[in-house]
């Protein structure tokens, strides 16, 4: 997995790396087949903006957050991008389901 994590009025310091690179484990470990991970981390006035692009085989995942704290925008960011990971990966496990079911009444 590529990560590369980028900021907008911002310097990514490396508590900001750690705890970014730190949450998006938990993302992996539910869906260990990531290809490219992009985050972008903005800061406007009052507002704190964590943008994320997951490249998985096939689709591009893009997800953002906004929030007054940076760390909070980060959860929030790995909460929305969790659920749509799962929602990928159930989708790609049922397709093969009904291949292998088909192929099976076929062959039968």
């Amino acid at each position: 997995m590529n990560l590369q994590i980028s900021g907008h009025h911002l310097e990514v310091t490396p508590a900001i790396r750690d705890y970014v690179t730190g949450k998006l484990e938990r993302v992996t470990r539910h869906f260990d087949h990531v290809i490219d991970v992009n985050v972008i981390l903005t800061v406007e006035k009052l507002k704190q903006k964590a943008e994320v692009t997951v490249h998985v085989r096939g689709k591009d995942i893009f997800v953002e957050a906004d929030d007054g704290d940076l760390y909070a925008a980060i959860d929030i960011l790995v909460d929305k991008l969790d659920r749509q990971v799962q929602k990928y990966k159930q989708k790609v496990q049922d397709h093969h389901r009904s291949d292998k079911a088909a192929a099976r009444t076929l062959a039968e």
